[in-house]
């Protein structure tokens, strides 16, 4: 017996794809009272768990152009959202850290996030919440950990593979 064919909108990379849409769009919609930008808020809470990294480093973490980053780390600063440190080891270069009022602001994006993933989450039992993370978090480490020419290679379908 075959198994049905997957059409495109019900395939795994579309349904992450959709879901993670519809969940930052939610996310935006409620943020919008913060008077942030995506790029901004995007920016505070990454720099929230990553504090004392230099300029490029966050800039990698949120995968834009540390030009991209600089302007916009100047507006959080100007807003005291953010703080630049000298860096002890190289006077050419700053440490990022949260300003004195990214700690409410951070607060308030927490509550909004619960807000937005209990809307996404909403009739999913304990149980299944769990398994799905358990399993988002799988097919984080498997791309996560494959080497760049691993990823391009093609594979061969297996026998007996069971499909997404």
């Amino acid at each position: 017996m075959s198994t049905p064919k997957e059409t495109p909108k019900d395939s795994v990379g579309f349904l992450l794809h959709d879901s993670a849409r519809l969940m930052k769009r939610d996310f935006e919609r409620r943020a919008r009272t913060l008077g942030l930008t995506r790029a901004q808020w995007q920016t505070l809470f990454i720099l929230a768990r990553n504090q004392g990294c230099n300029q490029a480093t966050l800039a990698d973490l949120l995968d834009v152009e540390p030009i991209t980053l600089a302007r916009q780390i100047d507006r959080l600063e100007a807003a005291g959202l953010v703080q630049r440190r000298a860096d002890p080891d190289d006077r050419r270069c700053h440490l990022l850290f949260l300003g004195d009022g990214a700690s409410p602001v951070l607060e308030q994006m927490v509550k909004l996030g619960e807000a937005t993933r209990e809307a996404a989450l909403a009739g999913l039992s304990e149980a299944e919440r769990f398994q799905l993370a358990y399993f988002l978090k799988r097919i984080r480490d498997n791309l996560s950990t494959r080497e760049p020419a691993e990823a391009e290679a093609p594979s061969t379908p297996k026998k007996n593979s069971h499909h997404a």
